[in-house]
This record gives C-alpha cells, sequence and structure tokens, in this order.
C-alpha cells in the first residue's frame, strides 16, 4: 500500500522485553439473581502475551474471554489477581492510551460518513490536531476505506463496517490492538482481506490480541494462541508447538518404490531412495480446540 503511513513508535533496545499483556492470577466473580449467586467467569487465569505479535484467545461462548477483555481495557475490575499493559496497570490512563480496541457489535453513527466517523475517533482519542488528518487518512489506507470514506457509515456492508471499525481502532496509533471477532459475519473474501490488515498491522510493529471463532483463519494468522473453558486456561502455546503431534512421526521419502512399505533407513538407502525429512505432523487447530474444550 502507498500513501501516509501511521508512525511505529521507536523501542528502546535495553533491558529485557516488557510483554504487551501480563495477566496474573486473574479471578472474576459475578453475583446473580436475588439471591447473589457467585458466578465466576474468570478463575486464575494467567498468561503472556510476547510483543509485536497476533495471539489468539480462544474458546466457546461463556469461557471468559470477553470478561478478560474488559478487565484489560478497564471496563470492569477484577475480583483478584491483576493485568498490566506493557508494564502499567490495566484500566490506568497510561495503559489505555496505548491500547485501540473493536468490540464484537460495535454501534456507529449512520449519519456520519466514514472519515467523519474515524476523525470523530481520532480526537476522541487526543490525536494532536496538528497530524489529525494525516492519521485519520493512514488510518482509512491501511484498511482499504480510502475510496468509501466519504459515503454514510449507513449504507456500508457488514466487511465495510468491520474495515471502518479496524480504522477507528487504529487511528491513535495505539501498540496494542484488541478485536473481538473482527470478522463475524463478514464473507469469505472480506474475512481474508481483513487478515491481511492484521498481517500488516504486526509488520508495522503491533501487537494484536484477536478473538474469533473462525479457528482456520486463527490458525493461518497468530503467532500462539490460549484457549479459555469455563474460565480457565486449558491449553497456551506457540502455533507450531501445540498443534505438532510428538507421538507421530511423519517420513517424506523421494524416489521410493511402491511395493516398498516398511523399510529402514539403510534399506531405502541401498535401493536409491533418499530420506528428505522426518518431522511430526500436525493436527489441526479445530480439531485440538475440540479435544480440549468438549472432548471429541
Amino acid at each position: 500500500m502507498t500513501g501516509q503511513a501511521i508512525a511505529v513508535e521507536p523501542r528502546a533496545a535495553t533491558g529485557p522485553a516488557i510483554p504487551a499483556i501480563e495477566i496474573d492470577g486473574l479471578i472474576k466473580d459475578f453475583r446473580t439473581g436475588l439471591r447473589g449467586v457467585k458466578l465466576r467467569a474468570v478463575d486464575g487465569l494467567s498468561l503472556r502475551v510476547p510483543e509485536n505479535s497476533i495471539y489468539g484467545l480462544l474458546g466457546p461462548n461463556g469461557s471468559g474471554k470477553s470478561t478478560t477483555l474488559k478487565i484489560l481495557l478497564g471496563l470492569a475490575t477484577p475480583t483478584a489477581g491483576g493485568c498490566r499493559v506493557f508494564g502499567r496497570a490495566a484500566g490506568s490512563l497510561a495503559a489505555r492510551a496505548t491500547m485501540g480496541y473493536l468490540p464484537e457489535a460495535p454501534y456507529f453513527y449512520r449519519h456520519l460518513s466514514g472519515r467523519e466517523l474515524v476523525r470523530f475517533y481520532a480526537r476522541v482519542s487526543s490525536v494532536p490536531a496538528a497530524v489529525l488528518d494525516e492519521r485519520v487518512e493512514a488510518a482509512l489506507e491501511i484498511v482499504g476505506m480510502t475510496d468509501a470514506a466519504p459515503r454514510l457509515v449507513g449504507t456500508y456492508s457488514k466487511g465495510m463496517l468491520q474495515r471502518i471499525g479496524l480504522a477507528q481502532a487504529i487511528v491513535h496509533d495505539p501498540r496494542l490492538v484488541i478485536l473481538d471477532e473482527p470478522t463475524a459475519g463478514v464473507d469469505p473474501a472480506g474475512a481474508a482481506a481483513i487478515g491481511r490488515i492484521l498481517l500488516e498491522m504486526k509488520a508495522r510493529g503491533k501487537t494484536v490480541v484477536l478473538c474469533s471463532h473462525l479457528l482456520g483463519q486463527v490458525e493461518e494468522l497468530c503467532d500462539r494462541i490460549a484457549i479459555l473453558d469455563k474460565g480457565r486456561l486449558v491449553l497456551e502455546g506457540s502455533l507450531s508447538d501445540v498443534l505438532e503431534r510428538r507421538d507421530q512421526t511423519q517420513l517424506t521419502i523421494e524416489n521410493l518404490p511402491p511395493p516398498v512399505l516398511a523399510e529402514l533407513r539403510d534399506f531405502l538407502a541401498g535401493r536409491g531412495a533418499r530420506l528428505l525429512a522426518v518431522e511430526h505432523p500436525r493436527a489441526s487447530l479445530e480439531k485440538l480446540y475440540l479435544e480440549k474444550v468438549v472432548g471429541k
């Protein structure tokens, strides 16, 4: 893409890297019903999100994902435990200034044009007047909405609404962008376009936390994932590590005659066949998710 680009904030090269997100022993209880029965939405959650990565936060409905995000954003307070964003307490002004957010079901002012909407959110986010227009146009270009920016938001398709939502989430140049189901209801072409935007955001130095039920897209985009179920962490790690099947070995053999099925390396060498690779096959993310969440 061409044109104005949102600048990437330079980072100090000294000392150990501070995670984008640190969550330690997070607990969140709600009181429900007339008797005030306690409902534990998040149960002792601890995890780290590295900076400049795309991190997938997965789980079924009611697993605690949205509650965790609300605590990170300062929209809810924890019952116990803590969260930090780039070393700052979640909910503090310093932490919130580093974040951009696209909720699962955003409501945007339909009577504004796309450009007016992004400009409004830029002003709400205290973008300096001297760079306001530059930031707005850069955000619109990154999400591919420059041509549609003069149109009213009320005329946008679902995919266009998600893109303009991404633009408002990044217009103030946040280091961390949290996206809750950014491709919900979007057609495959639109979902692929949003995926490319997320990869470009990472290339610009951003950290992205992605909540999504589209596991195929998560598998393509994310560096690490965490799977939550009933408020607890059931799996966390790099995508390559969690999908690799250590209990199986896959052989890739060049020039192996069809009748030869179960021979060793020396036998293959004697027959002119060359062993190209010994590696561990990967499960699909969807299969792993179902195993961890519903035991299927």
